[in-house]
């Protein structure tokens, strides 16, 4: 039954990085690079990768625009990342009340 539960555990949230990500483009309609790397406590290279990785599994969408002459990266989850997170987190619901 465990191994059943864990099996629906998405491989793309395994990281506690992309599980913060996710949980707090959840909430926020979008958010800024600085802004999730402040939050995050992430460097810029570590956030960079792991967000990559969102937005190749199709779960993050990039908006790149200039404010100014200022370049300003914002973040937010797709409607398939929304599913596959909550998804996930019920999954993990599942598999802690069976233990």
């Amino acid at each position: 039954m465990k191994n059943d539960l864990l099996a629906q555990f998405n491989k793309a949230f395994e990281s506690k990085a992309r599980l913060s990500i996710m949980s707090v483009l959840m909430v926020n309609e979008f958010m800024s690079f600085n802004a999730l790397k402040e939050l995050l406590g992430l460097t810029d290279g570590n956030l960079a990768t792991h967000l990559r990785a969102l937005e190749e599994a199709g779960y993050v969408a990039v908006q790149k625009q200039f404010i100014g002459r200022k370049p300003n990266t914002t973040y937010s989850a797709t409607d398939a990342g929304q599913q596959a997170f909550s998804d996930h987190l019920m999954a993990l619901e599942e598999f802690i009340k069976n233990l």
